[in-house]
């Protein structure tokens, strides 16, 4: 059962995204941009998506030329069959991905690791981008 009501459309909530990601929000700040935000905000983008849209946590190894070993990369399968990935943009053309493999949100947002944490600070953050439109 979604956590949030599904009252936006997939595409709404992709623009507030965009809005809500930063530095912070980002598994790795230290290479995050503005002209890439979407880069490092797979994981916790993942979870909000599934928070309104219900469905199952994908994870891939993504592996481009630029990108020296791969790099783990999540998105979603929802119930109506769809797959959006919001944070592919992040990836270089031609980055090729292996074969997903589903994951649980307890896995994911494994107190051990910053995942939790950041995505909490992106709910806020989406709250407020939603909030303001």
């Amino acid at each position: 059962m979604p956590r949030e009501k599904a009252k936006l459309t997939l595409k709404e909530l992709d623009r507030a995204l965009e809005k809500a990601w930063s530095r912070a929000t980002s598994a790795d700040p230290n290479n995050w941009t503005r002209e890439n935000p979407a880069w490092g905000q797979c994981a916790v983008t993942a979870c909000v998506v599934q928070d309104y849209f219900d469905g199952k946590l994908l994870r891939v190894n993504a592996f481009a030329p630029e990108i020296v070993d791969p790099i783990g990369h999540y998105f979603n399968d929802l119930p109506d069959g769809t797959m959006p990935d919001l944070t592919r943009k992040q990836f270089p053309a031609g980055t090729m991905f292996s074969k997903p493999e589903e994951r649980t949100r307890e896995y994911v947002l494994d107190p051990k690791f910053t995942t939790k944490k950041r995505y909490k600070l992106l709910k806020r953050r989406l709250r407020t981008c939603l909030n303001a439109q």
